[in-house]
C-alpha cells in the first residue's frame, strides 16, 4: 500500500480499510469516494485533511 499523502511504502493497516503512514504519521480510510485522510491528534483523535491544502 502506498501513502496518498506521502507517497512512501512505509505503512500498515490499523483496521479495515484504514492505514497508516510512519513516514508522514497520516491515517487514511479507503472509501467510495476515494480516500479520506486525517490527522492524529495529542489525544488520539482524527482530524480530517484537505487532501488540497497538501496534509
Amino acid at each position: 500500500m502506498v501513502c496518498p499523502g506521502c507517497g512512501s511504502r512505509a505503512t500498515g493497516q490499523v483496521g479495515p480499510d484504514q492505514f497508516y503512514c510512519w513516514d508522514c504519521c497520516i491515517e487514511w480510510q479507503l472509501g467510495p469516494q476515494g480516500n479520506q485522510l486525517y490527522m492524529i491528534g495529542e489525544e488520539g483523535d482524527l482530524i480530517p485533511v484537505d487532501p488540497a491544502e497538501g496534509g
